[in-house]
């Protein structure tokens, strides 16, 4: 089958780094990069209870586009087992069953839970967080029966969704409803991102909330304080025009276009009713802010405004996969006694007094039709014309684009 792989030697990763700086095309479009267009073998079921799917759509996400990018911090590293099958947010039909899997059937429509913890891997004594519901949490994502890997297309064994096939444990497959499409399919992953840290952060009725960053993570988020039905103000920071259509479509307030200057730090602060003062150098300096802010985007200027605009023991929940960041101003964390929260994929949460896998809570809102997410699919490309689908989904001032995803 065709697959789109990620292989690391140390060589390809410093001429990566180098040419990148030339050109980002780099990173995708050289055969001396990491990344491999290539024919492999079609991944074998590691045992009796796991199944094998076709992919019909496979989404690029924001922490594919940082492994392409080389933006991943070294710590992820050890969970990872190379070469790997890019690719963890999937939507596809059954295609084989192993003769332990019940309830599953060939030709089911499904999408995958991709996270690789306990009791995918065979181990008999889960961990504590396993047990407890918080498998992305997993102790032992490294160990059991199957390669390292936090997840579906970071595991060599088990392929990806950048690929034509993938194997999943049966613990790992949802069947998806009929009046759910297959773009909102492909979509149930990253909601359920956004869906985790919004249940385990809930606002209050009365809070203000601030979004930052537009994309695919910022308005699933919008979408799901939406969904759930709960009636805080939303004030979401977006670059672009069709960001803030989109993100009004799904409920927000109140948007704020991002600019070069400092304009948004003030229209911001007055959105949020804060007051601002200027230092003796430097950016100005909030005061007062949001109840509780949602980061997206996960770089320097993201997070400074984080910690900027949250108000005096306000939360800040970090999405955007933030890395190793220069420049990042902590002051206000202690001197505002700031709450700073991480969120990682999605897990067991609570929904209508039921612990329930967050996925499954995702694909309920849309069979109950409280959200429908197509709309963010903005275009679809071949698998093999992935350079074109990598070049559009980077460069996005250059058109209207969300969520861009391959069909293999």
């Amino acid at each position: 089958m065709n697959s789109i792989q990620f292989e690391y030697s140390m060589p390809r990763y410093v001429l990566s780094k180098m040419m990148g700086k030339v050109s980002k095309s780099f990173y995708w479009n050289s055969r001396l990069s990491c990344l491999r267009f290539r024919r492999v073998e079609v991944p074998k079921l590691p045992n009796d209870e796991w199944v094998k799917v076709k992919v019909k759509y496979g989404g690029i996400c924001g922490s594919d586009l940082n492994l392409v990018l080389l933006k991943d911090s070294p710590t992820t590293s050890p969970f990872a087992s190379f070469p790997f099958t890019i690719g963890h947010e999937v939507v596809g039909t059954i295609e084989e069953v192993g003769s332990k899997v019940e309830n599953i059937q060939v030709g089911d429509r499904v999408v995958i839970d991709p996270i690789l913890s306990c009791i995918t891997r065979g181990i008999a004594d889960p961990c504590p967080n396993c047990r407890r519901g918080d498998y992305n949490l997993c102790n032992f994502m490294t160990e059991g029966e199957i390669s390292p890997g936090m997840l579906i297309g970071t595991c060599r064994d088990s392929g990806g969704s950048w690929g034509s096939y993938l194997v999943a444990h049966k613990s790992q497959v949802l069947k998806l409803p009929d009046n759910v499409d297959d773009l909102n399919g492909v979509l149930v992953e990253p909601f359920s991102c956004s869906l985790h840290a919004v249940l385990r952060n809930l606002p209050k009725k009365d809070d203000t909330v601030l979004v930052i960053g537009a994309g695919t993570i910022g308005i699933c988020v919008v979408a799901a304080m939406r969904a759930l039905e709960i009636p805080c103000r939303i004030v979401i920071l977006a670059k672009h025009a069709f960001q803030a259509q989109l993100a009004s479509r799904y409920g927000a307030d109140e948007i704020i276009y991002l600019t070069k200057n400092k304009n948004y730090i003030y229209e911001t602060a007055k959105s949020l009713y804060a007051s601002v003062l200027e230092p003796i150098f430097g950016d100005p300096v909030v005061q007062g802010g949001a109840d509780l802010i949602f980061e997206c985007v996960g770089n320097k200027q993201s997070i400074n405004d984080a910690l900027r605009f949250a108000r005096h023991g306000g939360k800040i929940v970090l999405l955007g996969l933030a890395g190793i960041i220069d420049g990042v101003d902590c002051t206000t964390v202690w001197l505002n006694e700031l709450d700073i929260k991480g969120s990682f994929a999605y897990s067991t949460d609570e929904y209508q007094e039921k612990k329930m896998r967050t996925l499954q809570i995702a694909i309920e809102l849309m069979r109950n039709g409280k959200v429908d997410l197509a709309p963010l699919v903005t275009h679809r490309f071949p698998l093999e014309n992935y350079r074109d689908a990598l070049s559009t989904v980077i460069n996005k001032r250059k058109g209207s684009i969300i969520k861009v995803v391959l069909e293999p």
